[in-house]
């Protein structure tokens, strides 16, 4: 799976994509910010709000109760704002 982080969350957990493969215990994308923010502070603390994080899944917009597969592409970003 791979996981892409934009914007501040990419600041905080300090790069901007990585390759995982999935436990079976995962399979949400809430399963997988769990996992994430279990491994280190810094991804804890990117996913500490998540009324502050949007995601994609396969570059679809998704719910955090999204389940997901080995070969899907996550991508975690703020929310978007037009002006």
């Amino acid at each position: 799976m791979k996981i892409l982080y934009f914007a501040w969350i990419r600041e905080k957990v300090g790069c901007e994509s990585e390759e995982i493969s999935l436990s079976e215990e995962i399979e949400t994308v809430n399963d997988l910010i769990e996992w994430i923010s279990s491994r280190e502070p810094k991804y804890a603390n990117a996913f500490s709000d998540l009324r502050a994080v949007r995601v994609a899944v396969n570059m679809e917009f998704a719910q955090f109760d999204k389940r997901i597969k080995n070969n899907d592409e996550i991508a975690f970003f703020p929310p978007i704002t037009g002006g």
